[in-house]
């Protein structure tokens, strides 16, 4: 509780100090402070922190007013399904490939880009004397991003047929038109937040990075499953919020990723394979889901 009076009493200490400010914008910018709470509390405490999470705390209009209508025609365009839809938050952006530093199509011409990427962002983080990368240990310890194409069988291999619905939430995927492509194959019925709205709608939000990823929230959070693929405060803030918004009964799967890769490193590992297939028990770790899940 100390925690929680704490804060609240910086909250009217800087409304004091601020309030000409506060009265103009109507708003309170807090330092990120997430990281530093206990999780061991009360269960009134805790009920008291989705309180304001998920209750209090909104999006500014301009975002929930089109990530309402994003919804809306994702519902619509689900219709084969009773308006229900799989969200995936896919981490395939460049940033994140190269941070795994691992590798895919393991090319020269990646490499390359993975370098200047690295040096870019982490200025000489990557090139410390000592540092030993090894991509293949890295995978097999599950820390590589999924790719599209991974997360296209993945899901063929739970059951869910080209007839699914899918919302992929991102940002920029590296090399789209190259690895978006059998995902897109495999789930014809895909969208994304550039196919949803247009991009008028879009244009006030271009070049800011959260909004965007609001909008992906949004979108996700009313979808019948959220498909998690790589860590980060986007995935968890999610499914604590889908538990809360769905009384506990949010249906969430979290791929175990060493599993996966001893699966999909396999020699007769298929495209087609993943579509026919089911996959092996105990290969995902699932919140409320059995192997199969049907829409």
């Amino acid at each position: 509780m100390s925690s929680t009076g704490s804060f609240l009493s910086f909250l009217f200490r800087s409304k004091e100090k601020s309030v000409d400010r506060e009265v103009i914008q109507r708003a309170v910018r807090v330092a990120p402070f997430s990281n530093r709470l206990a999780h061991a509390v009360p269960p009134n405490i805790q009920g008291l922190r989705c309180l304001a999470n998920f209750e209090a705390l909104r999006f500014s209009e301009p975002i929930r007013t089109l990530a309402a209508k994003m919804v809306d025609r994702m519902v619509k365009n689900s219709s084969n399904s009773g308006g229900k839809y799989v969200s995936v938050h896919l981490r395939f952006e460049e940033d994140m490939v190269a941070f795994s530093c691992c590798l895919y199509d393991g090319g020269e011409e990646e490499k390359r880009e993975m370098d200047i990427a690295r040096e870019r962002s982490w200025r000489g983080k990557f090139r410390r004397r000592g540092r030993v990368i090894r991509p293949g240990a890295i995978r097999v310890d599950g820390k590589c991003p999924l790719t599209p194409l991974e997360v296209g069988m993945m899901l063929r291999g739970m059951g869910f047929n080209n007839n699914t619905s899918i919302y992929v939430a991102a940002g920029k995927i590296y090399k789209s038109e190259k690895y978006m492509a059998p995902l897109k194959q495999m789930f014809p019925l895909l969208e994304t937040k550039d196919t949803l709205a247009s991009p008028e709608e879009l244009a006030p939000f271009k070049g800011h990075s959260s909004r965007l990823a609001a909008l992906d929230y949004t979108v996700c959070l009313h979808s019948e499953v959220f498909v998690t693929t790589q860590g980060g405060n986007f995935p968890h803030f999610l499914v604590g919020h889908r538990r809360y918004f769905y009384e506990g009964h949010a249906k969430t799967i979290k791929p175990d990723k060493r599993k996966l890769a001893v699966l999909f490193d396999r020699p007769n590992i298929s495209l087609s394979g993943a579509e026919a297939s089911q996959a092996p028990d105990g290969l995902f770790l699932h919140v409320g889901l059995h192997t199969r899940l049907q829409l």
